[in-house]
């Protein structure tokens, strides 16, 4: 590595910002934070008082035009994230940007392409990728634990629509998709990153909780789903079963629970996360008897404490070289980085599939979806 420093600047001064990308900034010795914008300038000051942020934006053309940076973080709703990357990318910006990354497909390769052809580094922070439990998913499925892979069932449950209040996330014009955009596309990376390409897929959205019919500035709006059931369909053959709630009463420290089931030829795989203490993969081969648990080794875990999940997660993100702190090493040792643009371009793409499926009580072949 390097002695350069990378200079990133932030866009959104939300919790998530202050509780994921600016602690992981502020550990890597190779990254200076030297600038946030947010549209509240009061939250914008107090996020860079509490992190040492020397500038201060409430414009973000303005911040990427005069901060003098080499990168930029995206942490806005998601209706932001297309212009706010592609002004970044024409200015020659790397760019990390969450989750969804646009607001349809047709804008998320334009953002892949753009960055390509500059030569730029981008990340999609698919966060449940590098806990421990998928990791050692991934190297147990990728060394034949399963053999030919059949099915898998994946289950995330969270309860943060179950109030029923105005959010963002369950307006169209802000969010563009709701579960099935929000939680859907962290469950659908995962299936696609351990069983390979989905080529089809068949949904259905549910609107259950009743919503205020009219935003904060009184303007009505189309109410988004708030739980979603989808059957995917990979190339390899396998298929699968993803159900994404955010209805569900979960009393976990972070409020969600993981579930997940893998069936192939050779074995079965089940992991359990409850977001409290247990983060656990059990197993059983043919002829092995009862699924057993599988402890997740050392070099998995790395230097990431085991006492809790929310402690894991804190180690693995502000700690180790994952996720932001691995985009800021992939700019300083100009290496690949994984998952980018055009990972998040896919993902967009099964959104709108999803979508599509509910919309047309249809099977949706993932390659028809152009825009």
């Amino acid at each position: 590595m390097t002695d350069k420093l990378v200079s990133v600047g932030v866009v959104g001064a939300s919790w998530w910002a202050d509780a994921m990308h600016l602690p992981a900034l502020g550990s890597h010795r190779g990254a200076r934070t030297v600038a946030i914008c947010g549209r509240n300038r009061a939250n914008a000051q107090m996020m860079a008082d509490r992190w040492s942020i020397p500038q201060v934006y409430t414009d973000y053309v303005e911040m990427i035009e005069s901060a003098d940076l080499d990168a930029i973080v995206i942490s806005t709703p998601n209706s932001t994230h297309y212009p706010i990357a592609m002004k970044a990318i024409e200015r020659g910006l790397h760019v990390l940007c969450e989750k969804p990354i646009a607001m349809t497909y047709a804008q998320a390769c334009e953002m892949a392409q753009a960055a390509e052809e500059k030569q730029l580094k981008t990340m999609v922070p698919f966060t449940y990728r590098y806990m421990p439990t998928a990791r050692y998913l991934k190297e147990l499925i990728d060394g034949g634990y399963l053999g030919m892979p059949y099915h898998l069932n994946m289950r995330y449950y969270t309860g943060y629509a179950r109030q029923g209040e105005y959010r963002w996330r369950f307006d169209r014009k802000i969010a563009g998709a709701g579960v099935v955009g929000d939680l859907g596309p962290h469950f659908l990376y995962l299936a696609d990153w351990l069983y390979g390409d989905i080529t089809a897929i068949s949904c259905r959205l549910s609107f259950t909780v009743p919503r205020p019919p009219l935003d904060p500035q009184g303007v009505a709006y189309e109410v988004l789903d708030d739980s979603c059931m989808l059957t995917v369909e990979f190339a390899n053959g396998a298929y699968g079963m993803i159900h994404c709630s955010a209805l569900c009463y979960e009393d976990s420290p972070f409020g969600q629970t993981h579930h997940m089931e893998f069936h192939g030829s050779d074995g079965t795989l089940y992991s359990h996360t409850d977001w409290d203490k247990t983060q656990q993969v059990k197993g059983a081969r043919l002829g092995e008897g009862m699924a057993r648990e599988l402890p997740i080794p050392d070099h998995i875990w790395g230097i990431a404490r085991r006492d809790t999940v929310h402690n894991t997660y804190r180690d693995v993100f502000r700690s180790e070289d994952f996720m932001i702190r691995g985009f800021i090493n992939g700019i300083l040792n100009d290496s690949p980085l994984s998952p980018d643009f055009h990972d998040g371009a896919r993902m967009q793409r099964l959104i709108s599939a999803a979508v599509q499926s509910h919309q047309t009580g249809r099977r949706v072949e993932v390659a028809s979806i152009v825009e």
